[in-house]
């Protein structure tokens, strides 16, 4: 997210001269491949990790509702804390994927 703009001119599109490169490159690829705008190029070992990453979250999100529920509305802290941490395990790689480093 681009920080709020100040001043006169036109909102800033990108974050860096960088930014607006790829972003050229990867328009004139999309023409030359013919795609719309609605259509991506992902290479299939890519798309392959993030569906494993996807089910290993569906499944904690399973395991953490069952868990809840058998431990009952009165569960301790811990319990409630442990499956949270469970949930959480399952997540991170989803969030952290392709997060901009910081610097």
């Amino acid at each position: 997210m681009l920080p709020p703009q100040t001043g006169r001119g036109r909102p800033r599109e990108f974050c860096s001269q960088r930014c607006r490169q790829w972003d050229w490159v990867a328009r004139q690829r999309a023409s030359e491949l013919e795609l719309s705008e609605d259509e991506l190029v992902i290479a299939r070992s890519s798309l392959d990790e993030l569906h494993d990453e996807l089910y290993v979250l569906a499944c904690a999100v399973e395991d953490a509702e069952l868990d809840l529920v058998a431990a009952g509305p009165k569960a301790p802290a811990t319990e409630i804390r442990r499956i949270l941490d469970w949930l959480l395990d399952a997540a991170r790689p989803l969030r952290d994927r392709g997060a901009p480093t910081s610097r």
